[in-house]
């Protein structure tokens, strides 16, 4: 924009933007036709190159046609989480009431609605992809409602990375919707994480457009647009070599031009430099004080407070009247620095007519005076009733003064951006906290709460936080033994299962015996329960058994002792009756018990998990699946959406798979898979929904497609420190030999006996390597594999399920031929249909039909395997009925 002498603006063309232009109104025609959706344009170049101006022009096309949404960041509120998203969206929150807002937002409210500021936290540390994944629901839903939708964002260098976060994912998801997303941002040299969420969403764009500075002829068309024809060649040359052919620095030149009447001549030309540097940098800081110096008090009480600028607060920071403030603004409006407009209760905002302005006046405050602004204005905002959180990035810039308030206040702040979704933000203000210091006896719950901070989205940041407090004086009974317990579920998390152990024994030799001590020893045996390279399994078996065997689950550490002993014997194959007796008294009325919840975090969600296998491994697939259900909805209705989702969806998807629902199995895993890659690459989680699909791959019989599951995530020596379920020696040995790599899969299904040897017995479906090795040795070795599959049926009946006994039936039938091998096939389906296992039970039935040559055996054992989605055991069996040789 232009200015006249008179004060009135005059429209400034948007010099050499035709092609973008064209663009931008080809896409909002189709977008308001319907005869697309789901846009996104980005338009990225220097400071002052014009990306703000062709955003107000996209918005001034769109406008009345469509419905526009607009937001911008601010370099000075960076840290504030959403503050972008809110800002854009706030047209549709002011619209809704809570009780529209619930009833629109449905499962989302509580999730989502902290974050967007239309709900109140639930108390508890909300999951961050969780409430991302809420948010872009929000605004896809926004989206429909308010169609067809344009949202501007400009200065997107400057936003929060939680509104960056959402805004790259938001842009992943826009193909369906009728919205135009539009984004403008200066080019970043750095590798931060919102340059990374800069260039996922870029590259997501179409087009992704880097604006140029104008051309000295587009700036000659420019300046005779601006000051008239008569303005000759050499003036116009000057001004594009003084400016450089930056749009922003050209209008605010011309337009001091026009206020100081100079002629645009050649004589005059030698004058243009003297009045650009008015423009930026210390000539506008000159031209500002030349104000009055309660305008530039004003001035720099606005720059603290960034974007969005309340004039009641600006006033307060620079101790003004209501009155006197009014001016002021009014003062610097016609200077060209402010620009004003109206908040959503009506109240009065001001911004930066251009961020080069605010970062100008904002970095012209000395810094001894910055650093007093900033705590007067927090000070300020958390008198107005804001909160902590609001005042934190105010504080965040304030010098260590030794001052508790200050710690007790960003404390608080972290707590609520925890609440909100935002541990980064919540991780600075902790950070600051602690370099305040914090008095010696805070000095370790700020490590310990800092800690918690990156519990859910950084095991190996949280190790480091934990490690500090308990190695500082001032953590003391359950908070103490709470660090110790949360560092141990760390370093599982980040696959460091033996220094986990370490530290809770070591804990816990400090301490008497009672329920702390007992919490401890839970820990040390849920560890060692899950790890892969125990030494001495039945060792910590009999003590376990000893320790466990009189408890009634009293409270939470028997109960966890007696999941602790379930799953243990159920590992080792002891009966499975027992094994059910222990998860059943773990359990309060059926149900679990409080503190014991998928999202409590005083144990973790590894009980539940060993708890749910336990029943899945002995038959009672129902509890199994009942119990795994409610944590995915758990999960899903606290919006924790991530590795704690993942292992959910890779529970209920293998619960899935031994019920022989293969089909549905294979969705909930590759799903599994899915939100455990957005977490990281190669952690525990990854094995286990790996090993899962696979398994399950292989009884589709779709072999290919496990070999590439294996390939993508190195599903294969050295495994990790944690047992994986199902056993992952057993599920790659079935798949080499598939595969027709026989010699290694036998080595892999040996390396699965001699574990079970070491361990003092198995579960013969949880690692079920035995039916495998017997039949891939039958051949060559018909002695050893019969020595194998006697003791694999021991081991079945010593466990005493059905599935166990069923399948242990089928691999000694593989070994006989004639009526021996009839009677044996037929006893095994028997059993399997007892059992809760369809697919086993539909492959005894084929290898039962084609062992008794019967039309009505393989007939049903074909329909089961359809239905199960086995289809490699369906093909099997049709070809036999097909070929029909000897059948009856």
């Amino acid at each position: 924009m232009t200015q006249g002498r008179s004060g009135r603006f005059v429209p400034a063309p948007l010099w050499e933007r035709d092609s973008e232009i064209a663009e931008a109104a080809q896409t909002v025609d189709a977008l308001h036709s319907g005869a697309t959706s789901g846009s996104l344009l980005v338009y990225s170049g220097e400071a002052g190159i014009g990306k703000t101006a062709l955003l107000t022009e996209v918005g001034r096309i769109a406008e009345g046609r469509c419905t526009v949404w607009s937001a911008r960041g601010g370099e000075t509120v960076t840290s504030v989480p959403f503050y972008v998203l809110r800002q854009l969206l706030q047209p549709a929150l002011v619209a809704l009431s809570e009780g529209a807002a619930r009833e629109y937002l449905g499962d989302w409210y509580d999730i989502a609605g902290p974050a967007l500021g239309i709900a109140q936290p639930t108390g508890r540390q909300a999951d961050p992809q969780g409430v991302l994944n809420g948010l872009v629901a929000v605004a896809r839903r926004f989206a429909r409602l308010h169609w067809p939708l344009v949202l501007l964002i400009d200065d997107a260098h400057w936003a929060d990375q939680e509104t960056l976060q959402w805004l790259a994912a938001f842009a992943e998801r826009l193909d369906d919707l009728p919205v135009l997303v539009v984004v403008a941002h200066r080019q970043r040299d750095t590798a931060d994480e919102n340059a990374r969420q800069l260039e996922r969403i870029g590259a997501a764009a179409r087009p992704r457009t880097t604006l140029r500075a104008l051309t000295p002829d587009a700036t000659t068309g420019l300046t005779r647009a601006t000051l008239g024809e008569h303005a000759d060649a050499p003036f116009c040359r000057e001004v594009w070599a003084v400016t450089g052919g930056n749009p922003y620095e050209t209008v605010e030149l011309l337009a001091k031009v026009q206020d100081s009447e100079l002629e645009p001549v050649e004589a005059s030309a030698a004058e243009l430099r003297t009045l650009n540097r008015s423009a930026r940098g210390r000539g506008l800081i000159d031209r500002l004080e030349a104000l009055g110096t309660d305008v530039t008090r004003f001035a720099r009480a606005a720059a603290i407070l960034g974007t969005r600028i309340s004039l009641e607060l600006a006033a307060s920071l620079a101790g003004m009247k209501h009155d006197e403030a009014r001016r002021c603004a009014e003062v610097l409006r016609t200077a060209r620095i402010l620009t004003g407009g109206e908040d959503e209760d009506g109240s009065e905002l001001l911004e930066f007519v251009h961020p080069l302005i605010a970062t100008t006046v904002y970095r012209s405050i000395p810094p001894a005076t910055r650093t007093a602004l900033h705590g007067h204005a927090a000070w300020a905002v958390t008198q107005s009733g804001r909160g902590a959180a609001a005042a934190a990035r105010h504080l965040l810039e304030v010098h260590p003064d030794d001052d508790p308030e200050l710690v007790e206040q960003m404390r608080e702040a972290a707590r609520e951006h925890l609440a909100v979704g935002a541990p980064d933000a919540a991780r600075r203000c902790l950070e600051r906290a602690l370099r305040e210091p914090p008095l010696p006896d805070v000095h370790a719950r700020v490590l310990y709460e800092l800690g918690c901070a990156t519990f859910l989205t950084s095991p190996a940041t949280t190790i480091g936080h934990l490690r500090e407090a308990l190695a500082v004086p001032g953590l003391e009974g359950h908070l103490r033994v709470d660090a110790v317990c949360r560092l141990s579920q760390a370093l599982v998390h980040n696959d460091q299962l033996e220094e986990a152990v370490r530290i809770v024994d070591d804990e816990a030799a400090r301490l008497e015996p009672g329920p702390a001590r007992m919490r401890l020893l839970a820990m040390h045996y849920l560890w060692e329960g899950i790890h892969a390279g125990e030494q001495d399994s039945p060792g910590r078996s009999r003590s376990l058994a000893e320790l466990a065997g009189p408890l009634t689950g009293r409270d939470n550490s028997e109960r966890a002792l007696l999941i602790l002993r379930a799953f243990d014997a159920m590992a080792r194959g002891e009966n499975a009756e027992e094994v059910v007796e222990f998860c059943d008294r773990s359990l309060v009325n059926g149900s679990l018990a409080p503190g014991l919840g998928w999202t409590d975090t005083e144990w973790g969600f590894e009980l539940l998990l060993m708890l749910g296998i336990s029943y899945l491994f002995a038959d009672r697939v129902d509890r199994a699946h009942s119990l795994f259900t409610e944590g995915l909805r758990a999960y899903e209705t606290a919006g924790w959406s991530g590795g704690h989702l993942a292992f959910a969806h890779a529970s209920v998807g293998y619960v899935h798979r031994i019920r022989g629902k293969l089909t549905e199995a294979e969705a909930y895993l590759r799903e599994s898979l899915r939100l455990a890659d957005r977490v990281g690459r190669g952690l525990p989680m990854h094995w286990d929904a790996a090993c899962m699909l696979i398994d399950t791959l292989l009884a589709r019989g779709h072999v290919d497609q496990a070999q590439e599951i294996a390939d993508r995530y190195g599903f294969a020596p050295p495994y990790p420190s944690t047992i994986v379920v199902p056993d992952a020696h057993s599920v790659r040995g079935r798949l080499l030999i598939a595969s027709g790599r026989i010699k290694e899969g036998v080595t892999e299904l040996e390396a699965a006996e001699n574990a079970a040897a070491a361990r003092g017995g198995y579960n013969p479906i949880m690692a079920p390597w035995a039916g495998d090795l017997v039949r891939a040795l039958a051949a060559d070795d018909p002695g050893r594999a019969a020595g194998i599959a006697a003791a694999a049926r021991r081991q079945a009946e010593r466990f005493g399920t059905d599935t166990a006994i069923g399948e242990a039936l089928r691999c000694a039938a593989a070994l006989e031929r004639g009526p021996r091998s009839v009677t044996l096939y037929a006893k095994a389906a028997a059993h399997l249909e007892a059992s809760p296992c369809a697919y086993e039970h539909a492959v005894a039935r084929v290898e039962y039909g084609i062992a008794a040559r019967s039309v009505a055996e393989l007939t049903r054992g074909l329909t089961l395997a359809r239905s199960c989605g086995a289809d490699g055991l369906a093909a099997r069996a049709q070809e036999v009925l097909d070929t029909g040789r000897g059948l009856h």
